[in-house]
């Protein structure tokens, strides 16, 4: 028996979560990745953290820990590991080392990127605090380790209005997500000044998309992320974090539904609600899209890409994200 038939029989149970997502043709490249990371992951004292946004193979087959930005940041903290694998873009990896900075903390891909992290810098929050002084900074959790240790408390889509209503006061500065400040505007008194950062993958739907998805499937639920335009958002059924939207369908297990977010979010929930009907148009994120089974293999195997954060910024942005993490 070769070392690819080896890898199919060991890694049959796992197949058997994800054949409805991945054809019987396709495993077989899955398998030899997947078996090989298994054994890297107890060799190295590993563990594999995967956001909503990667791809089956990874979020089902190898993940140690999956969720949002938010259940990551929580659980990265909880893990009894040497060595953290960040499956997702560069930001998440910064902030699983700052809340982790004893551990390695490797990331597959250092192009695995963001275009909301790479819409500001530290210095324009600089200028941000010199145009509106004393006005507090409350930061998505979506930016560079720099950009956060210019905050005061980070937020994630999943609790940016408990946030900003933690702080007590009439008025903030949230960045960078435009869209986002704009959704939780709407929803509490507090004044938000927003910056004009998007999301490449949440600002290209439209109302357009959902009123021709709501002609061709009649009676679909249509689930929309913040990150969205205020208007998609307003025209949805239900507006959340990924995980947030995840719980919707557990929840309420409607017939047909449709996830305005990245495409392989709706996979990865078709997983887990087989009898649900995921109605799609969606939109790739390049940037998750380049952490592949391959190179988190190559990641255990080299001890490659490792994330490391100056000090002095790792102290600031350290305070930046546990004040949000004791938001509940």
């Amino acid at each position: 028996m070769g070392l690819n038939a080896e890898a199919i029989n060991r890694t049959a149970l796992l197949y058997e979560k994800v054949r409805h997502i991945i054809p019987p043709m396709e495993w077989p490249g899955f398998a030899e990745d997947i078996d090989a990371i298994l054994d890297l992951k107890r060799r190295r004292n590993a563990v594999i953290l995967a956001h909503n946004y990667q791809t089956p193979e990874i979020f089902n087959c190898v993940a140690d820990v999956v969720g949002d930005s938010l259940a990551l940041a929580r659980k990265a903290m909880e893990v009894d590991a040497d060595v953290i694998v960040l499956a997702g873009v560069h930001f998440m990896a910064e902030t699983a080392k700052l809340l982790n900075p004893d551990r390695t903390v490797l990331i597959p891909d250092m192009r695995a990127g963001c275009s909301l992290a790479d819409s500001i810098t530290a210095a324009d929050v600089r200028l941000l605090r010199a145009r509106y002084p004393g006005v507090p900074v409350v930061t998505y959790v979506n930016t560079s380790a720099a950009v956060k240790a210019e905050s005061d408390i980070c937020c994630t889509s999943g609790n940016a209005r408990a946030v900003v209503e933690s702080l007590g006061v009439k008025r903030v500065i949230m960045l960078p997500d435009e869209y986002l400040a704009q959704n939780v505007a709407r929803e509490t008194e507090v004044e938000i000044i927003a910056w004009s950062g998007h999301c490449e993958v949440h600002e290209r739907f439209t109302q357009a998309d959902i009123r021709q998805v709501r002609e061709d499937y009649p009676g679909v639920i249509v689930l929309a992320h913040p990150e969205c335009p205020p208007d998609v958002v307003m025209a949805a059924d239900f507006a959340g974090s990924t995980a947030a939207m995840s719980d919707y369908v557990t929840r309420n297990a409607p017939p047909r539904v449709l996830l305005l977010t990245e495409c392989s979010m709706s996979d990865n929930v078709a997983i887990q609600h087989p009898k649900v009907n995921f109605v799609r148009p969606c939109n790739l994120c390049p940037h998750m899209k380049r952490i592949t089974l391959g190179n988190i293999r190559t990641a255990l195997e080299t001890m490659q890409h490792e994330v490391t954060i100056d000090p002095d910024i790792a102290v600031r942005a350290r305070r930046a994200v546990e004040r949000m993490l004791e938001v509940r």
